[in-house]
Formats: C-alpha cells, structure tokens, sequence
C-alpha cells in the first residue's frame, strides 16, 4: 500500500487525452486524464456507474435536458443508463473511477487504452 497524490500524478502526464490508470478497486479502476477543449457524443454506460472528480479546473456534464457545472474538488456520478457527455472548455485534471471495461476508445473519443 501506499498513498497516491493525484494532483502529483496527473501533473506528470504531458500529453492531453492520455489517461493513465492509478489503481484499482473492486473490479473499478482509477484513472486520471488532463482534457481541454472537447466535448465527448452522448454515450451511456449500460452496466456501470461513472465517477468524474475534478482536481483541478471545471467542466459541464451534459445530460439529456441539464447541464451541470462541475467544479475544482467536486464530483459528479453518472448513474448507469443515463445518457450523458462531458464538455470541457478549460483545461481540466480528471480522477474518474467506473467499472473495469466501462471507458473504452468508443466513449472516450478514441483516446483510451486497455
């Protein structure tokens, strides 16, 4: 075991949209990411709840009829079934935790690696 500081942690990933797994819980992993500037298609996680924690910066989870901010030391959970998309403007640092399996190149523009 040891202690994990995320800020520490996302501020060693150099390339935007590269998300790097930092452990895993359960059959959830962790994963970090830096984003700016994107905005995801509406998905939907059949099977699993998504987890968006923002350690630095500010995004807007949209869903079918609400946008919602989210900001620095906040998070929001996407319960399954819901269908939603994250729109970032600003530069943003991510904690996401879902379901191993759930984040995929499909939803995450591409960009995720198993």
């Amino acid at each position: 075991m040891e202690a994990v500081n995320l800020l520490k942690e996302v501020n060693k990933i150099i390339e935007l949209y590269t998300y790097k797994k930092i452990g895993f819980l359960n059959g959830n992993v962790l994963s970090i990411v830096q984003v700016e500037n994107r905005t995801l298609d509406f998905h939907v996680h059949e099977n699993s709840d998504e987890l968006f924690y923002v350690i630095e910066g500010g995004f807007y989870l949209e869903t079918e009829g609400k946008k919602t901010r989210v900001n620095r030391g906040e998070f929001i959970i996407v319960p399954k079934g819901i269908k939603h998309r994250p729109v970032v403007n600003e530069l943003t640092k991510f904690l996401m935790i879902e379901l191993s399996g759930t984040l995929n190149k499909e939803n995450s523009g591409n960009q995720y690696e198993e």
